[in-house]
C-alpha cells in the first residue's frame, strides 16, 4: 500500500515535469502544475484510496445555463475522460479521480494526474461561455 512518504515521492517526481507542490495539512497536497499557474490539484491520501481533485468553476446561477452546463460535463465525461470525472461539490465544478492505494505505482498515479490537467487544458475554452462574472 502506498504511503505518504511514497507519495511525496511521486510528486518529487512530478517536478520533473515542471509542478511544485506543498503540504497545507498532514497527507494532503496542493500541486501546481508547470505551465499553467491558476490550475491546482489537491491531493488527499484517504487510505484506502488517494484522492485527486482540482476546482474548475462555480456552477451557474441560471437554472438554463446550469442545466446546459451539467448536461455537457456529462457528455465529456462519457467521450473524453478515461480517468475521473467532472461532478459538482456544493456550488463548484470539480475534476476528481480516486485510486486504490492497495496497487498503485507512478505510472498510475502519473496517468490520472496528466489525464486531469489534460482535460481541463483541452475543455477550459468550451467552458469559458458556461462562467458567470462576479
Amino acid at each position: 500500500m502506498v504511503s505518504r512518504e511514497d507519495l511525496e515521492s511521486f510528486l518529487v517526481r512530478l517536478g520533473a515535469e515542471g509542478a511544485s507542490y506543498s503540504e497545507v495539512e498532514p497527507g494532503m497536497f496542493v500541486v501546481r502544475p508547470g505551465g499553467t499557474p491558476d490550475a491546482q490539484v489537491v491531493v488527499h491520501l484517504t487510505p484506502p484510496v488517494l484522492l485527486m481533485r482540482m476546482n474548475v468553476m462555480p456552477v451557474p446561477d441560471d437554472g438554463g445555463t446550469a442545466a446546459k452546463l451539467s448536461r455537457r460535463l456529462l457528455e465529456l465525461n462519457a467521450t473524453d475522460l478515461v480517468h475521473g470525472a467532472y461532478g459538482i461539490s456544493g456550488n463548484d465544478i470539480i475534476l476528481t479521480e480516486a485510486l486504490e492505494l492497495a496497487n498503485l505505482d507512478f505510472s498510475e498515479f502519473l496517468a490520472a494526474y496528466e489525464s486531469m490537467t489534460l482535460a481541463l487544458a483541452s475543455h477550459v475554452r468550451e467552458l469559458a461561455p458556461f462562467r458567470e462574472v462576479h
